[in-house]
């Protein structure tokens, strides 16, 4: 069948999330004469104050935004009944330009128990340091550093300043905790220690540092290199098996006015589907790549049966908590509840001093957390825990030293939209990194005929998934009550204790002494502090694993060149390929697969790609 394509080019990517950009980007300096297309559903994030302002990334998550799109999952008997949303970018430069810019890397050993070639520690560690292998990171925080790289496009900092409520974290953390204290615990296998947290900032600008001002937006001198935003890709394109092109139209979100006819443009050389853990797989789907049963209930004639597509969901699970805090604490309520008068002082200091210590200290506030643990339970903890963790703390982390359970932080305010009265909060939060349960992404059309998304995300369905979150709960309470700024917990917003137990939540005077007894919780208290799990826990924000790099036997879409098995001249480069959870807040991650995937694509095009 031919097709009426509009334009022609040597590359096209299907979704300009931050994958694509490194890709993208790091393939147009290595050959500049190659015709590079960018296809993005979202809208430019270029120079755009949300985008390049640490300080606005919360206003990304309320309801009315456009640069985030909102999965709702299907209805969980293990959430109590409940239909999670689960959200991800909307935008050029995908999570990278809409992130909360924590600075998190996996240990080594992640990439390891992947067990695909190629794809080792021992090959990926030196794309993140080292200046002639495609260098992600300048790390500005530590010098000298021997993980760490020091001229590479993506800028990391601590921003100059620390909050008080931070240090005090770290502070009660060490003594009440009893963990050490490092200052670098991203060297990819210290954990176990209260740490700052760094961003991906630059601590000269005060920009957030993403991929697409630094790997894309930065070639605006070449023509070969193009985005096309507020288009979504319908499907790929094929001559036999073989990947020519894709079919777009123009996306419903960014361009509500626009028609829907669609279009298709040719690629020469190589297709790359990198539209992230729900874009992915749906862009496949609708190609005729997948099982037979997801595509013959939604009329799709099969081309290649691969029943992995879709399959192996993950994401980190999250819990939020707030609590009150001091009227003299310093916070970032004010300028989250966006007071116009607070609003505008910040906004005329960014403009005034964008380059100054001043930026660097707004910026670094403007986050709200500067510092975390990733944790591992000790020999009491684990038995406070109890046997429900016991074979999965056995079989995964107990001979893996370097693996943390959870992070565990505290943001200085309210994470939240409920509308709680104008004053100061603290907000605790805990993330699950390694979770056990598996959920789906497919396409399936609706009652209207019109194409849904099929989402199950599998929260909390293994039962050990659950036990961390509730003793991460007792633990940063714990952290929190014996911190000065403590002024109680929102009853409202924690686990609905019975009348009579030293659990009950309410507002208090001030904080605990240091060495203060713990709660002590009851089986009745456990249970609420379950339910109240099962009722609230959330997204992380870290959706991969659905076109898993596996081999095709077990599941797998991609093999280690990021080839889709079944089809030529075709491969995704996003989160979607990383075939098991890693231990971090994956932006880091995204990066990196993005260097790898240019070199991969290089080599296949014979360019000499070295930047």
């Amino acid at each position: 069948m031919s097709y009426p394509f509009i334009s022609e080019f040597d590359i096209i990517f299907a979704g300009g999330g931050s994958t694509a950009c490194v890709v993208a980007g790091r393939l147009a300096v290595c050959d500049p004469s190659l015709r590079i297309l960018i296809l993005e559903g979202g809208q430019h994030t270029l120079n755009k104050a949300a985008h390049v302002q640490p300080c606005q990334y919360f206003t990304h998550q309320a309801a009315t935004s456009t640069t985030m799109t909102f999965n709702i999952g299907n209805p969980s008997p293990h959430l109590n009944g409940r239909a999670p949303i689960v959200h991800c970018a909307h935008c050029v430069g995908g999570g990278s330009s809409v992130n909360f810019m924590n600075y998190t890397r996996s240990p080594a050993s992640d990439f390891d128990d992947w067990g695909v070639h190629g794809w080792e520690s021992k090959n990926l560690v030196p794309l993140m340091k080292k200046v002639l292998e495609c260098v992600l990171e300048t790390y500005e925080a530590q010098a000298n550093r021997p993980t760490h790289g020091y001229d590479g496009p993506i800028k990391v900092s601590s921003g100059g300043c620390k909050m008080g409520i931070s240090e005090d974290f770290i502070r009660v953390g060490t003594q009440y905790h009893k963990r050490p204290f490092a200052d670098d615990s991203n060297d990819l296998e210290t954990c176990n220690t209260y740490s700052p947290w760094f961003k991906y900032i630059d601590g000269t600008t005060g920009r957030r540092s993403d991929a697409a001002h630094h790997y894309v937006y930065n070639q605006a001198h070449n023509p070969n290199l193009q985005i096309w935003v507020g288009k979504r890709v319908k499907r790929v394109i094929f001559e036999d098996k073989r990947a020519i092109g894709v079919e777009f139209t123009n996306d419903p979100v960014s361009c509500p006015d626009a028609d829907r006819s669609s279009s298709t443009v040719r690629a020469s050389k190589l297709v790359v589907v990198s539209a992230g853990a729900f874009g992915s797989p749906a862009i496949l789907e609708r190609s005729g790549i997948g099982a037979e049963a997801v595509l013959k209930r939604c009329g799709i004639e099969q081309l290649v049966d691969l029943p992995g597509v879709g399959e192996n969901y993950r994401d980190h699970n999250g819990a939020f908590v707030p609590y009150f805090a001091a009227d003299e604490s310093v916070t970032m309520d004010r300028l989250w509840r966006g007071e116009e008068s607070v609003v505008q002082e910040n906004l005329a200091q960014w403009k005034r001093n964008e380059k100054s210590l001043i930026a660097q200290k707004l910026v670094q506030q403007s986050l709200g957390n500067d510092a975390k643990i990733k944790w591992r339970p000790d020999d009491d903890e684990l038995k406070v825990m109890g046997p429900a963790f016991e074979p999965r703390w056995k079989e995964f982390f107990q001979d893996r030293p370097d693996k943390a359970v959870a992070i565990l932080t505290i943001f200085a305010g309210y994470l939240g939209s409920s509308g709680l009265p104008p004053r100061n909060y603290v907000t605790a939060e805990i993330i699950t990194l390694y979770p056990v349960s598996v959920g789906s992404v497919h396409i399936k059309l609706g009652e209207n005929g019109k194409e849904e998304v099929d989402f199950t995300t599998g929260y909390l369905d293994d039962p050990s998934d659950i036990v961390p979150l509730n003793f991460g709960y007792k633990k940063l309470r714990e952290i929190y009550r014996r911190m000065p700024s403590y002024r109680g917990e929102i009853a409202a917003f924690h686990p609905h204790f019975p009348e009579g137990s030293a659990a009950v939540c309410g507002e208090a005077t001030g904080p605990v002494d240091l060495d203060a007894p713990d709660i002590i919780y009851t089986a009745e208290d456990d249970e609420a502090v379950e339910q109240f799990h099962r009722d609230n826990m959330q997204t992380t924000w870290h959706s991969l694993g659905t076109c898993a790099m596996k081999s095709r036997a077990d599941q797998g879409v991609v093999d280690a060149r990021l080839n889709v098995y079944g089809a030529t001249n075709l491969k995704v480069a996003d989160l979607s390929i990383v075939p098991i959870n890693v231990g971090t807040n994956t932006y880091s991650t995204a990066l990196l697969i993005g260097e790898k995937a240019a070199m991969i694509i290089a080599e296949d095009l014979g360019i000499d790609c070295k930047p």
